[in-house]
């Protein structure tokens, strides 16, 4: 094991962590972020509402293509 020293240590790497994080490090703070899973941003970025509003933004997309582009000679 190493021997590290850090100004901060964030636990937690979901939407509070990382931007902590980020802003620690912008302010010229030496820190570590800390995240069991394998990458950053928690459940929201990664797999609950942003995704979420990517595929139903898509699936609108779909439909309308599908149901409307006739319509405007597509």
């Amino acid at each position: 094991m190493t021997d590290n020293k850090y100004d901060v240590i964030v636990i937690g790497a979901g939407p509070g962590g990382y931007v902590c994080a980020i802003k620690c490090a912008q302010l010229g703070m030496k820190v570590a972020c800390v995240e069991k899973r394998e990458s950053l941003g928690g459940t929201c970025l990664n797999v609950g509402c942003i995704p979420s509003k990517a595929m139903l933004h898509t699936s609108e997309k779909y439909h309308e293509s599908t149901h409307h582009f006739k319509e405007m000679g597509i």
